[in-house]
């Protein structure tokens, strides 16, 4: 079996789980509707308007959501003591990270699916092109913290506080991305032209790159300890 289809047998076998329990899933929709609704009924009608709020706001769900999604990554082998049976099977170590990346990728993507629609509601979010191009935006900086998230989420796995650890490592490496995606999303709303969009793609782009490898690097000495 390639590393490839190991890490799909993997990522498969989690989503599956997740679909018969629906835990972290059902968690993270729940929490991306209540953050919305806290912005809006919590902002000053007269200080900020909703439009210009909404880049934020958006970039906020995705990392909160991806927290509660990342912190089960690992913790259903925990219970179960299932990770030294992963670890044991005679497939690299980098295509269980590849796996788990992969699953919560895919229920980011949902979360962010069921979520996008009703900011566009809350925050009168105009229907038009450049929504993709949030979107799109939204996904590319997904790819890479949750790369991080996977890392720290194998390396919180085995102590005592897994839920409490995991979301004070891995907010710092969330600032990069919703930074450069706020501030691209605002401008991508604003209908401003490409050139000052593309400096904060590139920056997503070499964020993805850089925190991928690294997390796919480090994962084999992380869960080997």
């Amino acid at each position: 079996m390639t590393m490839l289809q190991s890490a799909l047998v993997i990522a498969a076998k989690d989503l599956r789980i997740e679909a018969r329990n629906r835990t972290a899933l059902l968690t993270a929709i729940v929490f991306a509707i209540l953050v919305q609704l806290v912005f809006v009924f919590s902002r000053e009608p007269g200080s900020v308007s909703l439009e210009n709020l909404a880049p934020s706001v958006l970039w906020i769900i995705l990392a909160l959501s991806g927290l509660v999604v990342q912190n089960r990554a690992f913790l259903l082998e925990r219970e179960h003591a299932a990770l030294e049976a992963i670890l044991l099977a005679p497939v690299p170590r980098t295509a269980l990270f590849w796996g788990k990346w992969l699953a919560n990728v895919t229920l980011v993507l949902v979360v962010m699916l069921v979520a996008t629609p009703l900011w566009v509601l809350f925050f009168k979010v105009a229907p038009t092109a450049a929504l993709f191009g949030v979107f799109a935006m939204v996904m590319l900086a997904a790819i890479g913290f949750i790369g991080v998230g996977t890392l720290l989420s194998a390396m919180t796995a085995r102590t005592r506080y897994a839920e409490l650890l995991l979301p004070v490592l891995l907010l710092p490496f969330v600032l990069p991305p919703i930074f450069a995606g706020a501030s691209g999303a605002a401008r991508l709303l604003s209908g401003r032209p490409m050139g000052e969009i593309l400096p904060w793609l590139r920056m997503l782009l070499l964020y993805d790159v850089a925190y991928l490898t690294l997390a796919s690097l480090l994962f084999t000495s992380v869960v080997d300890e």
